[in-house]
């Protein structure tokens, strides 16, 4: 049997920043069609609600294509479902309205569970026809609808709590379908209504639909393991998702590779690269990266390809914290040379630093203008007049001082872990 390829650790970032769009130029002016032309890359834009900066999926687009407006991906993902729909293709996300049909596997398997006898679905069959009932005769609603105009004399089982959860089982099992957003809420109404029939009508058999999950994950990545092929879409079935690779193997889609730097335990870990993954002779982009960037997502990849290792700490006490509440890992290149804790003080015009550190492969002479210029478009994008930088962190000085270098107001500000 023939050895199969070897890649350096260089080659499969740069193969994996390439799969992921940050070989590309970036855009003068972004328009609906690069929203569109990013989301075929990433197969899936992850939701969260933290918005403390910019909210999470605001962000990959940001990284990849520069300053845009980010009422444009409202129009396109939040307001209407002509484009996107949401589902759980990874954690909450949005998806494309063609790709419904690849969940009916997932959306089976809550039905069954959340249905069967003794469960929560089961033991509120009641307000579940009721919200069923509801959405057909009023339209998509939010769940402070169902609270503000729910019937006084539907007596003592009336839970306006049940109600909120029936709208989210009936979401898992395909019953319901985000419709839009008011503001950051959920407008939940039936799914009939809101996929097309023939989105809904084409459901695959679990087997093919996870063949062709993997073979977006691996597309997205260019170069990943099993575990990875795994993670990009939560198919939590390494069986399936073997069998997929080696069907994919078989139709030539898929190359086994070996990347060095990748072992385990002494051992290569077996990995593949698709058959369209670019390896672009560098990478020549500065970025920041939100927690939920399929970049980073993983927390074991982002160890194995980057070095990163990362914790979110939102939930982390605050004496306690490392890098502070919502730090954003920054790219330079192909590495990551850095983490930025970011907030936005709106009433006071300003990008705050919470914190600024440097990672193991960072070269803070060359990489500390590259984050200032990267923080400065991000204030920009944000609107924001001002940026502060506190005194937090072991890059703190080198980062006030490159911002300091540039025409933007530059102010220093005291963390209370100073």
């Amino acid at each position: 049997m023939p050895h199969s390829p070897t890649l350096s650790a260089g080659e499969a970032r740069r193969m994996t920043l390439a799969a992921q769009g940050f070989s590309r130029r970036m855009p003068d002016a972004v328009a609906s069609r690069h929203l569109h032309r990013t989301m075929e890359r990433l197969g899936v834009l992850q939701i969260d609600s933290v918005n403390v900066f910019a909210r999470s999926h605001y962000m990959p687009m940001f990284s990849r294509l520069g300053a845009y407006d980010p009422a444009l991906l409202d129009r396109l993902f939040l307001s209407r479902t002509t484009h996107y729909v949401e589902y759980l293709a990874h954690e909450a996300a949005f998806i494309p309205v063609e790709d419904w049909a690849l969940w009916s596997f997932r959306m089976q398997a809550w039905r069954r569970r959340a249905s069967a006898e003794g469960s929560w679905m089961h033991a509120h069959a009641r307000t579940l026809d009721w919200v069923r009932a509801e959405l057909r005769d009023r339209g998509p609603l939010r769940p402070a609808d169902l609270r503000d105009d729910a019937p006084r004399e539907r007596g003592p089982w009336w839970d306006w709590d049940a109600a909120k959860s029936a709208l989210e089982h009936l979401w898992r099992c395909g019953e319901v379908a985000i419709a839009g957003r008011v503001g950051f809420e959920r407008r939940y109404g039936l799914a009939e209504r809101i996929v097309p029939a023939a989105v809904r009508e084409s459901s695959l058999p679990e087997q093919d639909a996870v063949r062709e999950l993997v073979r977006r994950a691996a597309r997205s990545y260019g170069v990943a393991t099993i575990s990875d092929l795994n993670d990009y879409y939560r198919l939590r079935d390494h069986g399936g998702v073997r069998a997929a690779v080696a069907d994919l193997v078989d139709a030539g889609e898929l190359e086994p590779v070996t990347v060095r730097g990748w072992e385990r335990g002494g051992r290569a870990a077996p990995a593949w690269r698709h058959r369209d993954a670019a390896l672009p002779r560098r990478i020549d982009r500065a970025a920041l990266l939100t927690p939920f960037d399929p970049v980073v997502w993983f927390r074991d990849r982002a160890l194995r390809v980057f070095g990163l290792d990362y914790r979110i700490e939102i939930y982390v006490p605050a004496h306690k914290r490392r890098y502070g509440y919502y730090s954003l890992p920054v790219l330079v290149g192909d590495r990551i040379v850095a983490r930025v804790d970011l907030k936005a003080d709106r009433a006071a015009s300003a990008l705050k630093v919470q914190s600024a550190w440097w990672e193991q492969h960072a070269a803070p002479e060359t990489d500390a203008p590259r984050i200032a210029e990267e923080l400065a478009r991000a204030a920009a994008w944000q609107g924001l007049e001002r940026l502060s930088v506190s005194g937090w962190g072991d890059a703190s000085d080198a980062v006030a001082r490159a911002l300091g270098g540039r025409a933007a107001a530059v102010e220093r500000h005291v963390h209370p872990r100073e």
